[in-house]
């Protein structure tokens, strides 16, 4: 009887390819921001942004559901809810960027906020390598601090750039042409809480892999 009924309770495994599937999203999200950095051009990229931001907010929604429906789920309800929330933030604040972008319609971005969205890369490269890792978080404890460890060096490389670019915002523009400088400064201001929100996520790695040890 019971084997029935759990049956027809969602797999524990399907929280993981839900997670799988939302890392891809951000991976290909950042990989469309650093083009539209890269290139200047704020249309196609932007476009793949926010068509991934929806994708991703389906995929937070279904594993809001599974943790509703689920009887049995594969660590603490509110890790799970902790978790894609702080992945669907990231993709948020991608989809954010773009608006700001085309709000102020920029079409060309400085060496510095380039290296940004490099930066951005490297951050949604290793959640996507850490994330499929957390099916057996015990056994890959050691790998998933190392990745975490990786993604906050990647932050504070950021927020050195971010640095950077506002000093040469200033010098560049602040005199000037003060609008410049402020576009300028609030387009490094969303770049940079992008990679915070993959320290958010990263952290809440840190915490479930602390949990299940």
């Amino acid at each position: 009887m019971m084997g029935w009924f759990r049956r027809l309770l969602p797999r524990e495994d399907s929280f993981f390819d839900l997670f799988a599937q939302h890392s891809e999203t951000l991976l290909l999200g950042s990989k469309a921001l650093e083009q539209m950095l890269a290139s200047g051009d704020i249309h196609a990229p932007g476009d793949e942004i926010i068509s991934l931001e929806q994708r991703a907010d389906d995929i937070t929604g279904a594993v809001l559901m599974a943790v509703r429906k689920s009887f049995i789920t594969p660590f603490d309800r509110g890790d799970i809810k902790d978790l894609i929330m702080s992945m669907d933030d990231a993709i948020d604040m991608m989809r954010k960027t773009v608006k700001t972008v085309r709000l102020f319609e920029q079409t060309s971005f400085e060496p510095l906020m380039q290296q940004m969205g490099t930066v951005i890369v490297e951050a949604a490269t290793l959640t996507s390598q850490a994330i499929p890792l957390l099916k057996a978080a015990s056994a890959n404890a050691r790998r998933l601090n190392e990745l975490t460890e990786e993604i906050t060096r990647v932050e504070e490389r950021a927020d050195e750039l971010h640095d950077r670019g506002l000093k040469e915002l200033f010098t560049k523009h602040g005199r000037s042409d003060p609008m410049g400088y402020l576009i300028g400064s609030e387009i490094y201001g969303e770049l940079e809480k992008v990679v915070d929100r993959f320290e958010d996520v990263a952290n809440e790695i840190s915490g479930i892999v602390i949990e299940n040890v």
